[in-house]
Formats: C-alpha cells, sequence, structure tokens
C-alpha cells in the first residue's frame, strides 16, 4: 500500500485537506493493527471508549471489518501521545470532553448511554456543524485547526485506507498491477469501488 496515494485518498474525502501531524504520523510507519488486549496509553479508558464508538460510527462493520476490527481506536491513541504537539493533544481532549457534555445538554445523557441511533445521530449533527464551520473560516491548510470530531475522523480513515483490511478488502488492490485494458465499464473493472493504489501505463 502506498501510504502517500492513501493520503491523497483521505485528503479527498476530508474537502482537500489532511493535517501536517496526521501526515508526518502515516508517511513515518504508524499504521493501524488489532490487539484485544489494547488499553489506551494517551487517552482513559473512558475518553477511549468515546473514540472508539465514534470511529466504529464512521466506519461500521459491514461486509467488511469496521473500525474497531482493524484497531483504529489504538492507532488514534498512539498518534496523540506520538505524533501531535501538546497544544493539538489538549484540542482533542478539550473538544472530546465538550462533545460528551453536548450529548448530556441534547439527550440528559453521556454519549455512551444513548441508544445506537441517538449515538449515530450526534455524531452526524456534531460533524456536520464542524464541517460548516471550517469552509466558513476559509483558511489555508497550515493555519487550519480542526475541532474534535474532524480530527477523528481524519485519523479514523488514515487508519483504515493504510491497513491491510482497508487497502485489500474495501478499496481495489492488485499487489502486482496486470495487463492493460482500455475503456472497461466500472462495474467490470472492479465493482465501482476505488482503487488503493494508482497504477501508470507507459506508452
Amino acid at each position: 500500500m502506498n501510504r502517500r496515494e492513501a493520503i491523497q485518498q483521505v485528503a479527498w474525502l476530508m474537502g482537500g485537506a489532511v493535517s501536517a501531524p496526521a501526515i508526518f504520523g502515516v508517511l513515518n510507519g504508524c499504521t493501524a493493527k488489532q490487539d484485544v488486549a489494547f488499553k489506551p496509553v494517551f487517552l482513559s479508558a473512558a475518553q477511549g471508549a468515546i473514540v472508539a464508538e465514534i470511529a466504529e460510527i464512521m466506519i461500521p462493520r459491514t461486509a467488511t471489518p469496521g473500525a474497531q476490527d482493524v484497531g483504529i481506536p489504538q492507532f488514534i491513541d498512539t498518534m496523540l501521545k506520538d505524533v501531535y504537539a501538546h497544544e493539538d493533544q489538549q484540542r482533542y481532549l478539550d473538544g472530546l470532553q465538550a462533545f460528551d457534555a453536548g450529548a448530556v445538554q441534547l439527550h440528559q445523557q453521556p454519549f455512551l448511554q444513548l441508544d445506537a441511533a441517538q449515538r449515530a445521530g450526534f455524531v452526524q449533527s456534531v460533524h456536520d456543524a464542524a464541517i460548516a464551520a471550517e469552509k466558513a473560516q476559509h483558511l489555508p491548510l497550515a493555519k487550519l485547526q480542526r475541532p474534535f470530531i474532524l480530527m477523528t475522523k481524519e485519523l479514523s480513515m488514515l487508519g483504515f485506507f493504510t491497513s491491510h483490511v482497508g487497502a485489500t478488502q474495501v478499496l481495489q488492490y492488485v499487489a502486482v498491477p496486470g495487463a492493460f485494458h482500455a475503456c472497461m465499464p466500472l462495474s467490470t473493472a472492479g465493482n465501482g469501488k476505488t482503487w488503493a493504489v494508482e497504477t501508470s501505463t507507459r506508452f
């Protein structure tokens, strides 16, 4: 899996930008790895449970594994601990606390005590508000300070698409590109999936 191509894919999904710490971490080898015995190191157990649930809502288990199946909570915890600057770490923690407080304010219960529909709806509403606020800022990437929910989305997608499962089961993947076939229907070329790696053809 070409990590630069995975970053490009996530940038497209994020509206054209991936933050510098996230890029640095992925290019330096950080990857999602499932560990059933994992315990958060940077986050507390309670914080880690919230992040894990949000990641699973964003990348749910369907015909392919979900975020928790491939170790996205561990990936996020490691990236925050090893890659992000203190001010970014604190922004994430403050945002996480505000997120849970927002659930209490809206539903009179902490996020993890909501039912599945309420959790998904709350994540969607917070995400959409954050996207709208980010677009309204019109800031270059270097000055962009993503809020908690968008940092979680960015890290979840980076971790997922650079994992073995994300590259080989969700995106199309050919370890050794085969023959060139021109003018093929998309359904024939790959059932409508986006390619995990780009192949070049020299003429």
